[in-house]
């Protein structure tokens, strides 16, 4: 069994990120792709709370002096692959996203991703920036990256999406898609390393 990690982008106070992330996972397991092949895992940056970089070394080097970089290095190495939920701002994706990235080379490198994107226009732009930069990690995004648009209309008092399942319904497809992309990927990193072991 694979284990996929799926890391909200958002650190943002009252954000909707997690909401979107659930709703991923959800579906995922419901497109059959992630039961049959991989465990997804949610991965909060709000929670680890990553100053910016501050090792003194190259992150390619991997020689890390901070304990909260050490344990980032091993999260991110203990995982298969990943699922990047982010939201757009300002054309672009969130500084926590890259900052978390940024901290590490060699512990994203050959692993699979998955870009879902999310926002007023759907997010395609900061998807589009985010992907270029995984690529840069030697990491393999699949190529279906779904870009959720919302509108006021979907939000409560209180800023929270009201009901991502329904909302969200029609973006089911474009995710099973894109998970079965993932497995498929994952699928072909095991053969490569198997091989390269052999």
């Amino acid at each position: 069994m694979k284990e996929v990690q799926i890391i909200i982008g958002s650190t943002r106070p009252n954000r909707i990120g997690r909401q979107v992330a659930e709703w991923v996972s959800r579906g995922i397991a419901e497109a059959g792709a992630g039961a049959a092949n991989f465990a997804a895992e949610l991965l909060d940056l709000a929670e680890w709370n990553l100053p910016f970089l501050d090792e003194p070394g190259v992150p390619a080097g991997g020689h890390y002096v901070h304990e909260h970089t050490r344990a980032w290095s091993r999260k991110i190495a203990g995982a298969d692959g990943f699922v990047f939920v982010t939201p757009q701002y300002n054309w672009g994706y969130p500084a926590a996203l890259k900052n978390a990235l940024d901290h590490l080379f060699r512990e994203w490198n050959g692993k699979p991703a998955v870009i879902v994107s999310y926002g007023y226009h759907g997010g395609g732009k900061a998807a589009a920036q985010l992907r270029q930069v995984l690529e840069g990690l030697r990491m393999r995004p699949a190529a279906t990256m779904p870009a959720i648009t919302f509108s006021h209309a979907m939000l409560a008092g209180d800023g929270r999406l009201r009901d991502t399942t329904e909302d969200f319904a029609c973006y089911a497809d474009e995710l099973a898609r894109a998970a079965g992309e993932l497995a498929g990927l994952l699928g072909e990193r095991g053969e490569r390393i198997a091989g390269a072991g052999s």
